[in-house]
């Protein structure tokens, strides 16, 4: 399930949300009690190998890559 973040405005304080996607718009009351919250953007890095592994970067250099050996 997806984790939005949001931050208070009343308070200051940011906290997290687990909420499936079509609730993500949905307002949110921070931990204190307090309604006056926005949603804040989030950016996501994905780093890792996939599970068949990375493909291997190609040998040599011109402009295919030296497949051809140009």
């Amino acid at each position: 399930m997806p984790r939005y973040e949001f931050r208070c405005r009343a308070c200051g304080d940011t906290f997290e949300v687990n909420r499936p996607m079509a609730a993500a718009g949905a307002p949110a009351t921070c931990p204190q009690g307090h309604t006056d919250t926005v949603k804040l953007l989030s950016a996501v890095a994905v780093t890792g190998r996939s599970a068949g592994g990375a493909a291997p970067a190609p040998a040599g250099g011109g402009c295919c890559g030296g497949a051809c050996g140009c």
